[in-house]
């Protein structure tokens, strides 16, 4: 195998960022025997890596290809390796368990979720929706928790449900989640931020297709949905 197999055409290539780079190189990497020649900065960063392809492209492919390299470095995927010294490298444990550009992409999108700030209520149930790419499954998951747990913590029945109970439950005077000790003005903002929060992320995904691309915009949303469970369930 070579980087050239994985993807013959030069302009693909330099069209990756860094990041979608390293997943080839991993990919190239993980085929080696162990000890390869390739696993040595310098080896690598010879005219010999990159001479399959159109010799005018060489300067600028192999830049790119060391931009992937260092990647690779700062994710712990590639270390020196102890036993030869210098410029070698082996591939980590965690290196390894990756095979591929999509193993890595998997890797990245689960890098993406802060796990410690999530609510322990939606972390385990949104992750492998995440992971998958199914990032309006995970909002909508993590809005309906929220619901859930609005419902629960109020004591309220099955029937109350939507931006309806989000105004029982935080009534700014007689709402059984309001923090009576804020001023009216805040208890009010409570309410409106919860019914807001449920009526956009929530309400909308249980009735139609809202798809959601971003995986950044699907982070952000769940921690949004994290911060109102952390409200409503201190």
């Amino acid at each position: 195998m070579s980087i050239h197999s994985i993807i013959p055409d030069a302009p693909t290539l330099l069209a990756l960022e860094p990041e979608e780079l390293a997943g080839i190189v991993l990919q190239y990497f993980n085929s080696l025997p162990p000890n390869a020649s390739e696993l040595n900065r310098h080896n690598f960063n010879l005219p010999h890596t990159v001479q399959e392809y159109p010799r005018e492209s060489h300067a600028e492919l192999s830049r790119a290809l060391m931009e992937a390299w260092i990647w690779l470095e700062r994710e712990g995927l590639i270390a020196p390796n102890p036993e030869q010294g210098g410029d070698w490298v082996f591939v980590t444990r965690r290196g390894r368990l990756m095979k591929n550009a999509v193993d890595l992409d998997a890797y990245r999108k689960a890098n993406l979720i802060p796990k410690t700030l999530l609510h322990p209520a939606i972390s385990t149930k949104v992750h492998a929706a995440f992971l998958r790419g199914e990032y309006d499954t995970a909002v909508f998951q993590a809005f309906r928790e929220v619901e859930i747990i609005v419902r629960q913590s109020g004591g309220f029945g099955p029937n109350d449900l939507g931006v309806d109970l989000m105004d029982k439950a935080f009534h700014k005077t007689n709402g059984p989640l309001t923090d009576m000790a804020l001023p009216e003005s805040e208890r009010e903002a409570t309410r409106l931020f919860f019914r807001g929060a449920i009526g956009r992320y929530k309400n909308p995904h249980s009735h139609r297709n809202v798809p959601i691309t971003d995986a950044s915009e699907a982070v952000e949303l769940l921690l949004l949905a994290s911060h109102l469970i952390r409200i409503a369930q201190p």
